[in-house]
């Protein structure tokens, strides 16, 4: 994270499970999974992209899946084109 999280870690790494409110969640039971399907994420196309290095340099230091982000934004870039 760049920014300092305000959540106390080590308090909540220390409880216990039943220490836990979970008053405002459902609970879960079989009738969830009677309707679900499968869907597995659409399979990229693999290509070769020459993008401007100062573009690659801002995004790549984000970490693991900056490809992934670059990916979403020309989505939502082609999306609000196709309105």
């Amino acid at each position: 994270m760049k920014e300092n999280s305000k959540t106390d870690w080590v308090r909540i790494r220390s409880m216990k499970d039943d220490e836990i409110d979970t008053s405002d969640i459902p609970e879960l039971d079989v009738s969830l999974f009677e309707n679900a399907e499968l869907g597995m994420p659409a399979r990229k196309e693999p290509i070769t992209l020459h993008l401007d290095k100062d573009l690659v340099e801002w995004y790549k230091p984000m970490g693991r899946g900056y490809q992934t982000r670059m990916n979403a934004v020309l989505r939502m870039y082609m999306n609000a084109h196709n309105k």
